[in-house]
């Protein structure tokens, strides 16, 4: 006999486990050294969150890119969102891992509608800015780029998460009858 259910307690662990992916995501978006965007040709040319560099093999001339005020909002709100994200997992730690505090959990999907707002804000600034001003050919935006995305989605799911939890309270504490979704006889 085969039984397909949710196990809604394995919440209690997944959702903080999630979000602590998020911010090994953006750590990895924000501290990434070899770009957000390269050259596409030649492989002269790229940028990350901090500054662009040119030249070839290991003769590399290197611009900071906190001259343009576009480059400082991108840094601010990532690493703002990142601080947010680190405050609303160890709030979900507490609410959902130590004990089960429901009251939290919305005041915890709203933090994280903050965080995605603020990345969303700066991922799309940084390409619009970077073509606008920096633009030389034909570039593309990399993994460190997309880690930033990666952030952001996970974020936009546990969001979801922590303003639908509080609906199911009794299936949460184990107190409610498993329903199954599949049941073969």
């Amino acid at each position: 006999m085969f039984r397909c259910g949710i196990a809604y307690p394995r919440c209690r662990w997944i959702v903080p486990l999630l979000l602590l992916f998020a911010i090994i995501f953006d750590i990895i978006a924000i501290a990434a050294k070899s770009g957000w965007v390269e050259d596409e040709d030649a492989k002269s040319h790229y940028a990350n969150m901090w500054q662009q560099c040119r030249g070839r093999n290991d003769n590399w001339e290197c611009k900071t890119l906190m001259d343009f005020s576009w480059a400082k909002a991108v840094a601010a709100l990532m690493i703002l969102g990142l601080l947010i994200l680190i405050v609303a997992f160890i709030i979900s730690c507490v609410a959902l891992c130590c004990t089960l505090n429901i009251t939290l959990l919305p005041f915890i999907g709203v933090l994280l509608i903050v965080v995605v707002i603020f990345q969303i804000i700066a991922l799309i600034i940084y390409p619009v800015k970077f073509n606008e001003e920096i633009f030389e050919g034909h570039y593309y935006y990399t993994w460190a780029y997309g880690f930033g995305w990666g952030a952001t989605i996970l974020s936009i799911g546990c969001a979801v998460l922590f303003c639908c939890l509080p609906r199911y309270e009794d299936e949460l504490t184990g107190l409610a009858k498993t329903k199954y979704i599949y049941s073969s006889a």
